[in-house]
């Protein structure tokens, strides 16, 4: 039996307030590319943006025309968090912008858990959703019941925990915050880093807090088998967990068993 590949995710207009602008950097970790979102209230002068995405000048370019077909402007450039894939090209969006680029830590005009980022009438509220690094926040759209989630929640496969900046324990507190925020109905959608829109966010969040629990016991079961006396444990777990995984995602599955063991009390060479 054939299983059909996943329908290519183009971006384009995701909710009434949010158009994703897709970024030319498909890859295996970055899936179709990144998700460059643009916020604007309809009818709005003042645009957010968020992740720029690499530093790719006819990207950030077209980000800028889109913004300004719209009769808008951009007043605010964020960041879900710091690695490369979103945020190499925003001190040079900002520059086109005339924005600051704001984040958690990193020598940004940072943003703190609970803060509100507002665009003339549109407004975010900041969630801090660390775990795939230090440094990850999602962003609650309340008025699309929306939420921006960065790498934290991707919009098809599951993420890496990217240790030894990222840690697990952080990461299954973030899952079930946001599992508490699609529960009570604050949000219904998922925006994520990479990927399509997930539609139904709450479903999409049970499938991940019930992935991380199954991989840890494959990894308890792996170590059982014979990986912990191995000469290079990771490596001896990545073989057996992750068998049937690409082996081009390989690096990033190592960093997550890395983030596994040191959840479960054990260290790794290397590490």
């Amino acid at each position: 039996m054939t299983v059909p590949s996943p329908e290519p995710w183009l971006g384009g207009a995701a909710t009434t307030r949010a158009t994703c602008v897709l970024a030319p950097n498909p890859g295996p970790m970055t899936l179709d590319g990144t998700n460059t979102w643009v916020l604007l209230e309809p009818g709005a002068g003042e645009a957010i943006v968020i992740d720029p995405g690499p530093l790719d000048e006819p990207h950030l370019q077209r980000v800028c025309r889109i913004v300004a077909d719209a009769g808008a402007r951009v007043t605010q450039t964020i960041l879900t968090h710091g690695h490369l894939d979103h945020a190499e090209g925003a001190p040079r969006f900002a520059e086109l912008t005339g924005t600051t680029v704001r984040a958690v830590g990193r020598g940004h005009d940072d943003l703190s858990d609970g803060s509100v980022v507002t665009a003339g009438a549109l407004e975010l509220r900041v969630v801090s959703t660390p775990g795939h690094t230090s440094d990850s926040v999602c962003f609650v759209l309340a008025a699309d019941h929306a939420l921006l989630t960065g790498d934290t929640v991707l919009g098809r496969g599951t993420t890496v925990v990217a240790h030894p900046d990222g840690e697990l324990a952080a990461y299954l507190q973030s899952l079930d915050r946001i599992g508490e925020l699609t529960g009570g109905g604050a949000v219904a959608t998922i925006l994520p880093g990479h990927g399509p829109v997930v539609p139904d966010a709450a479903a999409m969040v049970a499938f991940y807090r019930s992935h991380r629990h199954e991989r840890l016991e494959q990894v308890r079961a792996a170590l059982a088998d014979g990986a912990a006396a191995a000469a290079d444990p990771v490596e001896a777990v990545v073989e057996q967990v992750y068998a049937q995984v690409p082996r081009e995602v390989w690096p990033a599955a190592r960093l997550s068993v890395r983030a596994q063991l040191a959840y479960l009390g054990l260290s790794a060479p290397g590490a």
